[in-house]
């Protein structure tokens, strides 16, 4: 199959776009990236550099495919972030609806059941139901979890004060996932001849926030780390501290808001509570450990 992969080599992009050309499948990588082309075409994948911006150029590389792997940027850029999520979705929807592909998976994610409390989540519930409006094209939406590679954001925090947290109490629940467990139901989707519009959850474990300082913390030989629940003032703070530009802070906020009162997991719950991915808490910790 020819198959168009967007998201560069990112996180869930490159092990997507090794594992198809490995099954022998026709793969391109979209990268706005000039620089990414030797490592794309490494991988045994033809490289297309433009940007996800350009209908035209998304139009272009998406003519003649089987299947595209469909996904936004977490921040494309420091404001309006998630308006300007929904416009990248527009573009997908324009080309898609051009080139008459017949099958894409879109990357979503747990909590995109909602329009509200959610924070860049949200862009992605409008997404989805701008891809419902598609007739010609069959679509997953692959509701991931929130990605472990995440907490590598909070080694600072543990190494310079000791704890780990966010503005939710330790016994909140968070299906959490790992990269590669999202690219691999990313591959086996893509190559489904399945009609309609589907939606199909990957979650690789789903744990309380205090599993997370003990495991994370018993990691790097910290084992009584503790989990703190910060004010949203506070969370907001530390993250506009650590760099985040405003709006993306504020999003983030919002979506600890709504992991605390249960908007986030509830389509999560609704659906089963599904966890199927393969790389367990315990198994991400050694690699925590080694980035830490």
């Amino acid at each position: 199959m020819k198959i168009i992969i967007t998201g560069s080599l990112g996180n869930v992009a490159k092990p997507l776009a090794k594992q198809l050309v490995e099954q022998g499948h026709d793969i391109t990588v979209i990268s706005s990236n000039e620089s990414k082309k030797q490592d794309i075409e490494s991988l045994g994948a033809k490289p297309a550099i433009g940007s996800i911006t350009d209908v035209d150029f998304l139009t272009q590389t998406f003519n003649g495919a089987d299947a595209v792997f469909v996904m936004t940027p977490p921040a494309i850029s420091a404001d309006n972030i998630v308006q300007n999520t929904i416009d990248a979705g527009k573009n997908y929807a324009e080309a898609l609806k051009s080139t008459g592909v017949k099958r894409a998976v879109m990357l979503s994610s747990v909590g995109a059941g909602s329009p509200v409390e959610n924070g860049p989540i949200k862009g992605l519930h409008h997404i989805e139901k701008l891809y419902q409006e598609i007739d010609n094209t069959s679509f997953t939406f692959l509701r991931a979890g929130y990605f472990y590679t995440n907490f590598f954001n909070d080694i600072p925090l543990i190494k310079n004060a000791g704890i780990i947290g966010g503005n939710y109490p330790e016994n909140t629940e968070i299906p959490v996932v790992h990269p590669t467990d999202i690219a691999k139901a990313a591959a086996e989707e893509l190559v489904k001849n399945e009609p309609g519009k589907n939606i199909r959850y990957i979650v690789s474990d789903s744990r309380k926030a205090s599993d997370f300082a003990k495991v994370l913390g018993s990691s790097v030989e910290k084992p009584e780390l503790p989990w703190v629940e910060f004010s949203d003032k506070d969370s907001l703070n530390g993250m506009l501290q650590a760099g985040l530009p405003q709006d993306m802070a504020e999003l983030y906020v919002e979506m600890g808001l709504g992991m605390k009162t249960g908007t986030v997991q509830k389509d999560f719950i609704e659906h089963g509570s599904p966890v199927n991915g393969s790389v367990k808490l315990e198994d991400f910790a050694k690699e925590f450990a080694a980035q830490f």
